[in-house]
Formats: C-alpha cells, structure tokens, sequence
C-alpha cells in the first residue's frame, strides 16, 4: 500500500514538471515578437544616424573641393601655366572630381544607397592619396629657390642653376622651351610694363615679377642703360667674362630675353611661388578631406557593426 502511494506521488512529480518546462518554453515565444521589433527599430535608427553623420561630413567633404577647384582655377589662369600645359589643368581636374565623389558620397548617404557609399570611399581614399602625391612632389620639386639680391633694385633676379633638375629638364629643355618661348612672346607679359613705369627709378625701385625680371629686361649686371622697361641701349664695352645673357638681349618685342637663362630661371620662380601659395590651400583641403573620411569610415562602420551584431541576436532568439 505505502509503495502504491509513492508511486502517485512521483507520477505526479513528474506531470508537474511536464508542465512547469512547457510553460518556460513557451514564455519566450510569447516575447519574441516584441523583441525583434525593438532591436530591428534599434537598427534602423543607429542606420539613420550613422546617415546623417555620413550625409553630413560628404557636405563638409563638398565644400572642401571647393578652394581646391579655386587654386586650379586661379594656377590655370596665370600667364606662365598657361603657356605650361603639362603643369596647368591638374589641380583643377582633382578638384572637380573630389566635388563629383564627395556629391555621390551625399546622395548615398541621404538616401541610403550602399554601392554609392562604397563607391564615395574607395574612390576618396584615392583622390587623397593623389593629392598628399602632389603635395609632397610639388614641395620637392619647388624647394630650391635660385633667385638672388640684386644691389640697388626692388626685384630680384634668378639663376636657372639654382632650381632642381626635375623643373630644369622638364620644363627648360630646349624641345619645351621653344614653346613656351612663343607663347611667352605672344602675351603682355612685358607690354604691361611700359604702362606701369616711365622713369628708370620707379622701374628699379619696383617688384615686378620673376617672370618679368627674366624675360623683360637685360640682366643687370649686363651694364645695358634704360630707355624703358622693354627698351635698353647696349653699353659700348661690354665685359667677355659677363653673363652670356648679355649677348642675347634684343630690343625687339617678340624677342627681348626670351632665350635667355635668367628668363628661363624667371619662368622656373614664377611656378615656384605660385605653387608655394597654391600647396598652403591644398594642405588645408587635404587635411579636411582626411578628416571627413576618417569620420565617414568610421560611422558607417560601428553602424554595419551594430546591424550584424542585431542580426547575430535575432538569429539566436
């Protein structure tokens, strides 16, 4: 009889506990629903936010080309770049197109469309690659400075030795100087000083150009007397050992010092101050660019990283 009643008990023991498992796992499936729409709504909204930022930092990215399309404007515009093709269009050509890619980077960012913002990033780290490339190289190449005090004048005059060879071969050789030189001699480059000048002391007294300095006048260790700024008498002796230039200068409009060295060192200054002036603005846009993509990469990341980790749960619910 006593074991008869034991085995009840356990029997009922057991069919309590059936149910007390049933009624835990069922708890959870009742929970389910409401959970995956919190974590998908947490989702989209850390997508919508790392959007915004995106959308946002691919705006700041847009006006940073904007200085950079500038200095090209503003390099391409100059009287030396445009008789230099080669040096002329690059930083206007790289700076239209950070526009077009921080633009694609926008739109795919304001209206979510991955493969525009996988395009934006891949595409960005190349343009700054290539413009740190030309930063760096353009500083290299610009670092020697040939020019040098003349006594008694307000301008300086350049030896062609003095700049690095990269500029020298690539820019002076005589296949590209020929070139140059008639583009040269068909600008105003030298015309608009007889309309600034008229006595040798305001000419002397001034700082025109390298360029002008070069190309326009006689070296002044040649001894030649003003007349004015494009028009010099020969001295009656002039000194064997004197500059080779000396021999070169002519009074004649279309060639002056156009075959000179100290027109070519001119030309070779010229490019380095603009450049100088040019690289300060394009060292701020870069720095801005690197900025804007670090913040980029990174708000899209730690969104990607949170919609898995969200995706990794609901697959385990």
């Amino acid at each position: 009889m006593s074991v008869r009643v034991q085995h009840h008990d356990t029997s009922k023991t057991k069919s309590f506990t059936s149910l007390h498992l049933s009624s835990v796992k069922l708890q959870p499936q009742s929970q389910c629903p409401r959970t995956l729409h919190l974590q998908t709504r947490k989702a989209k909204h850390l997508m919508g936010v790392s959007n915004k930022i995106t959308s946002v930092v691919n705006f700041i990215a847009l006006l940073a080309s904007i200085p950079i399309i500038g200095a090209g404007v503003w390099l391409a515009s100059k009287t030396d770049n445009e008789c230099i093709h080669s040096f002329r269009w690059h930083v206007l050509i790289l700076g239209l197109l950070v526009l077009l890619v921080s633009l694609a980077g926008f739109v795919g960012a304001y209206w979510n469309k991955q493969g525009l913002l996988a395009f934006y990033l891949c595409c960005m780290a190349i343009l700054i690659g290539l413009l740190l490339f030309l930063l760096v190289f353009a500083f290299i190449v610009t670092r020697p400075d040939g020019s040098y005090h003349v006594p008694g004048r307000g301008y300086k005059e350049s030896m062609l030795d003095g700049f690095s060879p990269w500029l020298r071969n690539h820019v002076t050789s005589s296949e590209s100087w020929n070139k140059i030189r008639t583009c040269l001699a068909e600008s105003d480059v030298c015309i608009k000083l007889t309309q600034d000048f008229i006595t040798a002391d305001q000419f002397f007294s001034s700082t025109i150009s390298p360029l002008q300095s070069g190309c326009c006048k006689p070296p002044s260790g040649c001894g030649y007397n003003y007349v004015n700024p494009i028009l010099w008498i020969s001295p009656v002796n002039v000194n064997p050992m004197a500059d080779p230039d000396c021999y070169l200068w002519s009074n004649d409009q279309k060639q002056l010092c156009y075959n000179c060295n100290a027109c070519r060192g001119g030309l070779l200054r010229n490019l380095r101050k603009e450049w100088r002036k040019a690289n300060i603005i394009l060292i701020v846009a870069v720095m801005i660019l690197i900025w804007v993509y670090l913040i980029a990469c990174s708000a899209l990341r730690n969104a990607q990283t949170q919609d898995l980790l969200n995706r990794y749960k609901r697959g385990w619910v």
